[in-house]
């Protein structure tokens, strides 16, 4: 029962998360919301980082590196997005822009995880 609501709140937070507003002018009240609900996603879905990196240092270069520096580069951009959703989701009602790149971990799954400015604010 518990694992069935899991699925269905992460299948959920998925489809809500990765749906964008087509207006660049959002309100007050949008951003806060979408800021919230970014840092909560990262929060829980940050142990994906270690598979994608795995996945992705192992096409770049071979098995072997990818399955320990991938480990490694994964298991660092997990604590990187759990720390960066922490902070936007303590941070919320204060619209910045977006720190971790891409804003999720599944979008562009062949990209590695970048970290950009901190507390920059939103035009």
């Amino acid at each position: 029962m518990i694992n069935r609501t899991r699925s269905i709140l992460l299948s959920l937070l998925m489809v809500v998360s990765s749906t964008s507003l087509a207006n660049d002018q959002q309100s007050y009240g949008s951003k806060v919301g979408n800021k919230a609900l970014n840092g909560f996603v990262n929060m829980t879905t940050s142990l994906l980082e270690i598979p994608k990196s795995i996945i992705n240092v192992t096409n770049d270069s071979n098995l072997a590196f990818g399955a320990v520096g991938g480990f490694g580069q994964g298991v660092l951009n997990t604590f990187g997005r759990i720390i960066v959703g922490t902070m936007d989701v303590i941070t919320a009602p204060i619209p910045t822009k977006q720190v971790v790149h891409p804003a999720y971990v599944w979008d562009d799954f062949d990209a590695d995880t970048s970290y950009g400015e901190v507390f920059r604010l939103q035009e």
